[in-house]
Parts: C-alpha cells; sequence; structure tokens
C-alpha cells in the first residue's frame, strides 16, 4: 500500500479499482464519465535524460502541464492510487520515436522491460472537472453522445524549455450561452486539472480553421445556441514531443485517461 491518505469513500475506491481492471482486461475506448466524481490523469513517459527539461517545460505551461505525480525513473506505481500501474492501466498508449507516432498498444509492459529509465509525468486531466459542469446542469456534449473530446493544436506557443518546445493543445466543449458564465466559475477553481478557459468562441483566434476537424477525438455536435469553449489539454506534452523530436516517449492516446483514487473535489480551491 502506497503512503497516501484517501478522502475517496469506500464505493468510489471500489468503482475506481474494478474500473482499472476493467482496462487492464481490455477496456479501450475513451474514459470521459468512468467513474464520475474521480480524478483522471493524462501521461507522459520520456528518458531520464529529458525529464528534467520536461519537467521545467511543465513547470514554466502550469495550465496545459498541471504535474500531480512523477514516476522516478524504472518504477511505475502511483502515489494517485494503491494499486495503480501506468503499464497496464491506461486503456490505449502512444509509442513515439524522433516525435513520430509509430504505434499504439494497449498494454505497455513491454516497454517498460526494454527502456528501464522511463521517468514518468501524471499530468491532470479536463475529464476532472467534468462531473461539477453536469451537476450544475451543463451538459458535457462528448459524454452525452458517448465519443471523445475534441481537441486541436493551436497556434499558441508554449514556453520552452531546453530542447522541448510546442505550441498548446485545447479541448473543446460546446456550452449554451446562458451557462457559459457558471462553466467558467465552476473549472476555474481546479488548475490542477487545467482551470478555466482559455478561449472562448472564435476558433480561427486560436488558429483552427475548420472545427468540426479536430487533430485529437471525434468532431463536435454544435447547436446553433451554443458557444465552443476551449480549456487548455494534456495532450499539450504529446504536441511537445511531435515538435521537438525527442527520440523515444511514451504517453496515453488522447482521450484514454488513467482514473486514480482521488475524488475530484479535492482539488478544489
Amino acid at each position: 500500500m502506497l503512503n497516501h491518505t484517501y478522502s475517496a469513500t469506500a464505493e468510489q475506491l471500489d468503482a475506481a479499482r474494478q474500473a482499472r481492471l476493467q482496462i487492464r482486461q481490455g477496456y479501450d475506448r475513451p474514459t470521459a464519465g468512468m467513474v464520475a466524481g474521480m480524478t483522471q490523469v493524462n501521461m507522459l513517459s520520456l528518458p531520464q535524460e529529458w525529464a528534467w527539461d520536461f519537467l521545467l517545460y511543465a513547470q514554466r505551461n502550469p495550465q496545459s502541464c498541471p504535474i500531480l505525480d512523477v514516476i522516478e525513473h524504472g518504477e511505475f506505481k502511483s502515489k494517485l492510487g494503491q494499486d495503480i500501474d501506468v503499464r497496464t492501466d491506461f486503456p490505449r498508449y502512444r509509442v513515439w520515436e524522433h516525435g513520430k507516432c509509430t504505434a499504439e498498444i494497449t498494454d505497455a509492459t513491454s516497454i517498460w522491460e526494454q527502456h528501464t529509465d522511463l521517468v514518468t509525468f501524471l499530468i491532470g486531466c479536463s475529464f476532472s472537472f467534468e462531473t461539477a459542469l453536469m451537476d450544475a446542469g451543463i451538459e458535457v456534449r462528448h459524454i452525452h453522445d458517448q465519443c471523445n473530446v475534441p481537441m486541436y493544436l493551436t497556434n499558441i506557443p508554449c514556453q520552452s524549455a531546453g530542447r522541448i518546445s510546442g505550441n498548446l493543445v485545447v479541448s473543446m466543449r460546446p456550452i449554451h450561452a446562458s451557462k457559459i458564465s457558471e462553466a467558467v466559475q465552476i473549472t476555474v477553481k481546479v488548475p490542477q486539472v487545467h482551470g478555466a478557459p482559455v478561449h472562448i468562441g472564435a476558433p480561427h483566434v486560436l488558429g483552427i480553421q475548420d472545427i468540426q476537424q479536430p487533430d485529437f477525438g471525434d468532431a463536435p455536435r454544435i447547436l446553433a445556441d451554443e458557444i465552443p469553449v476551449f480549456w487548455a489539454c494534456g495532450v499539450t506534452p504529446q504536441a511537445a514531443v511531435m515538435n521537438s523530436k525527442i527520440p523515444f516517449a511514451i504517453s496515453h492516446a488522447p482521450g484514454h485517461m488513467l482514473i486514480t483514487d482521488i475524488p475530484d473535489r479535492e482539488w478544489m480551491k
């Protein structure tokens, strides 16, 4: 057992562990809406010689890369859950070589056997504020439609660090105009899972030419009385991997997260 005190109920902890077991047994779908109220996280693992540069990159770009845990090289357990194994507990992983995605896999155990120097960063995910949005009566479209959240590579550069640079990636949720203020008020309270939106409306300002053509995830369904609202996204590190041509890395596949033992409410200010 890891040295961590969880405020989750026994029912929440059991649900989170059952979800991880389901993922280990082959569940391979986006995780938005799974185990409502429990924190989900993004992942980036890269060789130890690149870890300092990425840690500095995340520190300089906290809204897009809010680090919740760092796992030392060669290790695969996290303080965010008593039985978490980052090699098996994401539904899908991406393998990166020199900035290109060369494979997608559902079990990364062999990667850790081949690359014993990987340092793993677990990064806050905006899925972790979606339960609060729904509790306030704000529809989260990709959960309602049972698809993946749309994500876009923007024209906004992140602050570089050492050898690492790249542009911001955002996730988008269409929100009814009357609910946008409430959505901002809810999400601004949780900076560890990306916090307030970075932009509202006018996708072209972010360099998004066609909102129906996301770079990651599924095309959105936007109603006439809704406005696109954009949050910083934990896929931003993958954009940095691509731009910086890091020799080797492994990440989660966009939308396919790790479910932790930490309730979302722990991040509320």
